[in-house]
């Protein structure tokens, strides 16, 4: 029998279901045992959230302190819109400011860094190592690795950016993004109870409920997004809603009965 042969009768012969796939790829590649993570850096999770459940806080919570203080309808509704209207705007400012003045401070400290790199790079490149000597790599390859690393100057910024402020520069939030996700799901949160009030319906207590839903649908889903328990999550909101509208209602109430 030939080498050849001796080389081909060697070979294991793979199951059917594990035969190679057509155009070269495998069902036995990597991709097929990992997993995939959400995007967390994307800048829009954090605001849509608060932003959801602030505008449904704060608007329930204000239609009930008007409520209570015994106002019409129309009073209730234009207070409610005025309400919705100012925070969403309040809040998209607020978040695009602060969204961008981290973004500023971020690349300031970048431009700071980037300096010492080409003007200090062995000092740079022992602060590199130090960072895995702490981490526990072995002193003399932490300072190979930290000394090849710093051969690409950008890979060597971006490495030092990590782990000095523990943020990637190339993956800033968007205030833009920021901005809008908070504009929007504020006022969709806002808008919830005011529904009855909308459609001609004169009950404060019909808001209170369908926000009250709202909370702990809301809550509920934010936990399992972040893969906490569903009911936790949702009991939390919906007693944090109730605990600020009640407390309003009870203001409004006590302002009416003092003024009449």
């Amino acid at each position: 029998m030939t080498s050849a042969e001796n080389r081909q009768d060697a070979t294991p012969e793979l199951p059917h279901d594990q035969q190679p796939a057509t155009g070269g790829h495998s069902v036995l590649e990597p991709e097929a045992h990992g997993h995939h993570h959400r995007d967390v850096s994307g800048g829009w999770l954090r605001p849509a959230v608060f932003g959801a459940m602030d505008g449904l806080v704060t608007n329930v919570s204000l239609i009930a302190g008007v409520g209570g203080a015994g106002v019409s309808r129309q009073t209730i509704v234009v207070t409610g819109l005025a309400g919705l209207a100012a925070g969403a705007f309040s809040m998209a400012t607020g978040e695009y400011v602060s969204v961008s003045s981290q973004n500023e401070l971020v690349e300031a400290e970048v431009t700071k860094e980037r300096y010492e790199l080409e003007h200090n790079p062995e000092s740079e490149a022992r602060e590199l190592a130090a960072v895995f000597r702490h981490r526990g790599v072995d002193a003399e390859l932490a300072d190979r690795v930290a000394r090849q690393v710093g051969r690409r100057p950008e890979e060597a910024l971006r490495m030092h950016v990590r782990e000095e402020l523990g943020v990637d520069h190339h993956e800033l939030p968007s205030p833009y993004v920021a901005a809008g996700a908070s504009l929007i799901t504020f006022a969709v949160g806002a808008l919830i109870p005011l529904l009855p009030f909308l459609f001609g319906f004169d009950s404060l207590l019909a808001a209170l409920l369908i926000a009250g839903v709202a909370a702990f649908a809301g809550g509920g889903t934010v936990s399992r997004i972040t893969d906490r328990p569903f009911l936790r999550g949702a009991v939390r909101q919906l007693v944090l809603a109730g605990v600020a509208a009640g407390l309003t209602y009870g203001i409004g109430h006590a302002v009416n009965a003092a003024v009449h």
